[in-house]
């Protein structure tokens, strides 16, 4: 619920009041500063509250940017300020001191301020979560208060509003030129273009997002909530798979068409969320575990399929989720490594790199921008390959495709990273630090070692945490893959890698290159559950190590959403509870050199640690994010 309030004179026929009740607020007036004060502190707590000018002009779009979106505490547009109630006090204060003649911290103006004969005060019935404003100080009341508050208490938001006009006139000629730049603007037009990402692929933007912004209209007018576009995209994206997993062509071809309209009900629902500004911390959490929870369970639809049809592929599928999660993996580190960093002196931060440079002039020629964008292979045109593939090849051609093109656009991306990271001088934050930490999912005996060794480790070169991480994973997989697998070789390798592991994490990660320390453990623990089940050529191995790796995914990308959230890792009695990437992968060699020879025991063994690790970790996830009240977070930049 939320409670806004307008001051200033009545302006006869002014649209402002039914403008905010379409927006979901109960107006109601004040004849001035004191009663308006009386209203905000008698609202409801739980209440948002906005204070508006009377003698507000301007679209209602920009009334909506700057009072409803439920993402920041406090935010304004010129004429209006609103606060949530965490801000409630904050701006109780600040409207207690402007009115009382107080002089803000910054940007406001002094004196006393008296309002008119009629201020309103809008008081919500429905949700409303966050709203901004745009503070330009002078005679105006709000405006003078989100000074104020900007100065002294949470922060005020301040949308872009681009084209869209929101003033106080400050007389009749001034009035009638805002209403005259009104009218040249088309607000819908505005608010569908908002709507779309600002950042996407070359096939969203031009192959979906022309049409699903008007979908996502459609699904508004109609009271439907983007949580449940997200649901239906996930029940179309389900169906494919099954009707890839009838290994039939008819299946396949619906299988492909069914993939593309999933895709296009995931582009709906976040251009929906932007359009109704419907933001929420389960809306965030569904939008980023569905995509992953569609795309590999398409691809475990793919193997059925291609299983029915006598070819087996179930080790290409672990394959490619082994890839693109570790493709993620990277993508996520490397940007919270460096999304504060500093440059040290002498030194250059990430974007004063050569290679940041010259990423710079190649986007200032156009067709470089689209073409970089595909080469990495986001999720629109890697959707659209799979889908056109499936409906007109066979799986395993979906699966070489899909390994071939993730495995250039890995490249692609980790070597310019790379490059940045070694020709630039920077100083990682305390912050950035824990992420990395985080990230690398260590367990009991990992942390057992690094503690053994944290003395030791801190004289070490820049690079060895790395090279260390990398050496011991590296060793580990090719060990898996070689050593005869019910000999003791692997259990070594296991063992060694428990020890590189606690080396590589002995001190904050701060090294150039220690962002790439979590896709390393992650490639080395996904990687030895592929080689180990593959190479037992037991029935069943490849499906019940594909669910395992799907469990300590799902964990990962789990632990990823809550840092990015600002909530901080999973607690660690979960990560102990687990293992640690170092536990698990011990664990896993263990059973393939007890269990291997004894046929269907190594897939049980694998399905039951599958579904142990898959309880734990669902159970914390889904507690968390529907109880914890998480800062909604949605991602507006990175189309994976």
């Amino acid at each position: 619920m939320s409670t806004a309030i307008l001051t200033g004179p009545p302006v006869p026929g002014s649209p402002l009041e039914g403008h905010l009740r379409s927006l979901g607020y109960d107006v109601r007036t004040a004849p001035g500063a004191e009663e308006a004060r009386s209203l905000l502190a008698s609202a409801p707590a739980t209440e948002r509250v906005a204070l508006v000018d009377t003698r507000f002009v301007g679209h209602v779009h920009a009334l909506r940017l700057g009072l409803t979106d439920p993402r920041f505490p406090a935010a304004a547009v010129p004429g209006a300020v609103t606060a949530q109630p965490g801000a409630r006090a904050a701006l109780l204060r600040a409207m207690t001191a402007v009115a009382d003649g107080g002089s803000p911290a910054r940007g406001g103006t002094t004196g006393p301020h008296r309002t008119g004969a009629a201020s309103t005060i809008a008081s919500t019935t429905a949700p409303i979560a966050a709203s901004a404003t745009v503070t330009a100080p002078g005679a105006v009341f709000a405006d003078r208060v989100a000074a104020a508050l900007d100065a002294d208490g949470p922060g005020v938001h301040r949308p872009d509003l681009g084209s869209l006009v929101a003033v106080v006139p400050a007389d009749a000629a001034a009035r009638q030129q805002a209403e005259s730049a009104l009218s040249a603007v088309d607000d819908e037009a505005v608010r569908l273009r908002s709507a779309v990402k600002a950042r996407d692929g070359f096939f969203t933007t031009f192959c979906v997002s022309p049409y699903s912004r008007y979908l996502a209209r459609w699904c508004a007018r109609r009271g439907l909530t983007p949580n449940q576009v997200t649901t239906a995209s996930l029940l179309t994206a389900l169906i494919a798979a099954a009707c890839a997993a009838t290994g039939t062509r008819g299946g396949f071809v619906a299988a492909g068409v069914l993939l593309l309209l999933s895709f296009v009900l995931d582009c709906t629902d976040g251009q929906l969320a932007r359009y109704s500004l419907q933001y929420s911390t389960l809306g965030a959490w569904l939008d980023a575990t569905f995509d992953r929870a569609k795309e590999y369970a398409y691809y475990a639809g793919l193997a059925l399929g291609a299983a029915r049809g006598g070819d087996d592929v179930w080790a290409l599928a672990l394959a490619a989720m082994v890839l693109q999660t570790c493709r993620h993996v990277v993508d996520f580190a490397f940007n919270e490594a460096n999304a504060d960093a500093t440059a040290a002196p002498g030194g250059k931060a990430v974007a004063g790199t050569p290679t940041a440079a010259l990423s710079t002039r190649l986007d200032s020629v156009g067709w470089t921008v689209w073409a970089r964008r595909m080469i990495v292979l986001p999720i629109g045109e890697r959707w659209a390959m799979i889908a056109v593939l499936t409906a007109l090849t066979t799986p395993r051609t979906v699966f070489y495709a899909l390994l071939i093109g993730c495995a250039f656009a890995a490249c692609y991306t980790t070597a310019g990273r790379v490059l940045r990271s070694v020709t630039r001088k920077a100083v990682r934050t305390e912050r950035a630090a824990r992420a990395l930490a985080d990230l690398a999912d260590s367990g009991p005996l990992a942390e057992g070692v690094a503690a053994l060794l944290r003395r030791p480790a801190r004289a070490l070169p820049g690079l060895l945490p790395f090279l260390t991480a990398f050496a011991g994973g590296a060793a580990l997989v090719a060990t898996a893959s070689l050593a005869p697998l019910d000999s003791p070789w692997p259990v070594v390798a296991a063992l060694v890698y428990v020890l590189t592991s606690g080396l590589a994490v002995a001190r904050p990660p701060a090294g150039a290159l220690d962002w790439l320390i979590p896709p390393v453990f992650r490639a080395a623990e996904y990687g030895t559950v592929l080689v180990l089940a593959a190479r037992s050529e037991v029935n069943g191995a490849l499906p019940a190590a594909y669910g395992l790796v799907a469990a300590v995914a799902y964990h990962h990308y789990d632990t990823v959403y809550r840092i990015r959230g600002g909530s901080g890792a999973p607690p660690r009695w979960l990560v102990r509870a687990t293992g640690g990437h170092e536990g698990r992968t011990l664990a896993v060699t263990a059973l393939a050199a007890v269990l291997v020879t004894r046929q269907s025991a190594f897939p049980l063994a694998l399905t039951a640690l599958a579904a142990a690790v898959a309880l734990v970790v669902l159970a914390e996830s889904i507690r968390f994010w529907v109880s914890s009240g998480a800062p909604a977070v949605h991602d507006e930049g990175e189309p994976a």
